[in-house]
């Protein structure tokens, strides 16, 4: 648990101190958000804003990680495990995408970055190499990162999907997760702040996990997941760098994560669920990337298939995602985020509470 709490105020302390550095140096090279142009004109504002500030909180994470196994290695204890390596390497590598979707942005002066075409292809590559590596590094129990069973609150034993099935969920899971956070991540400090909460949650799971581990003497209920003290850490690192970011990027923010960011947290969520063995129960602690996702889905959808019947399209919302919806209907912004946070909290209390009803069913 120390440890935990040591990875959790290295990376707080890093995010907080170092993403003002970030914002400095990003304004000086003009590296500044561009706005949709239909999008809420109350938006237009935030032209020029630094962005790609996703950089701080995967810096924060990574040292955050670092330092904990750094006490740990002084106190005579192991160092970095697999499991906890792959995850951090899953959120750089799709924080690279999202870099270079950022930077397409800044130099080219649009609100779009990469084609969907080469975002989706290196979401692959990273998905992909991801899934592969974590099927490898058994360790001395016989335990790979991941498993190629599907997963609820602990692998279902009756459905095995093979290895190929295990790396096409991996990259549908990865690419949708990822893709959520993305879309959330329209106002101030929404997606950190619901992203704290997402991390908060894995990080208890985790821990909880550690505690009860299988291992070469497995009882009733005890958890087959190959280092989950390493992915502890991990997300507790995660957790406490959105909670620094969020001190800069709260209304009216004064950095953005941009897709480096949202891509990052989205992809790690993604790999924690995958090396938890939770992969089921990542739809109930993400719930409201869920649902944001799913109104953009409704809107595209409705719009075009309204479009080929009769000739116009119509939308359900005044704007997807839902967020911008509430924000052409009136509502202030900060009412927006904060109930929308609410909402966050209340998914990941569902999945949390979910969890450990099995756990307490178990024994």
């Amino acid at each position: 648990m120390k440890t935990i709490l040591v990875a959790a105020i290295a990376a707080l302390l890093t995010s907080i101190l170092c993403t003002p550095l970030v914002v400095v140096y990003f304004r000086r090279r003009g590296f500044g958000q561009e706005i949709r142009v239909d999008g809420p004109q109350t938006h237009l504002v935030k032209r020029g804003t630094p962005t790609m500030g996703g950089v701080a909180i995967i810096i924060s994470t990574v040292v955050g990680y670092t330092v904990a196994h750094v006490i740990r290695a002084l106190g005579g204890e192991g160092g970095p495990q697999a499991s906890g390596v792959l995850a951090l390497l899953l959120m750089v590598g799709l924080g690279g995408v999202g870099f270079l979707d950022d930077l397409i942005k800044i130099r080219r002066q649009r609100s779009l970055g990469l084609r969907a075409r080469a975002k989706f292809g290196g979401q692959l590559i990273v998905g992909v190499t991801f899934a592969i590596l974590a099927l490898l590094f058994k360790n001395e129990h016989g335990l790979t990162p991941a498993s190629v069973k599907l997963s609820y609150v602990r692998d279902i034993g009756a459905i095995s999907l093979g290895a190929i099935g295990f790396v096409v969920l991996s990259y549908l899971i990865i690419s949708a997760t990822s893709n959520a956070v993305n879309l959330t991540d329209g106002l101030d400090g929404l997606a950190a702040g619901a992203a704290a909460m997402v991390f908060g949650a894995f990080t208890l799971i985790s821990f909880l996990q550690s505690r009860n581990q299988c291992l070469s003497d497995p009882v009733a209920g005890c958890y087959d997941v190959r280092d989950p003290l390493d992915l502890a850490i991990v997300a507790a690192s995660a957790m406490a760098a959105c909670f620094g970011f969020l001190w800069w990027n709260a209304p009216p923010a004064q950095i953005f994560m941009g897709d480096t960011g949202s891509l990052a947290l989205g992809g790690l969520m993604a790999g924690l669920a995958i090396l938890t063995r939770t992969e089921l129960l990542l739809v109930a602690l993400a719930g409201l990337y869920a649902a944001i996702t799913i109104s953009s889905i409704i809107q595209t959808g409705w719009f075009k298939l309204t479009r080929i019947r009769t000739g116009t399209g119509r939308r359900v919302f005044r704007m997807a995602p839902l967020h911008h919806h509430f924000e052409l209907a009136g509502w202030e912004q900060t009412t927006i985020i904060v109930r929308f946070w609410i909402m966050a909290g209340m998914a990941v209390a569902f999945g949390v509470g979910l969890f450990y009803s099995d756990f307490l069913g178990n024994g």
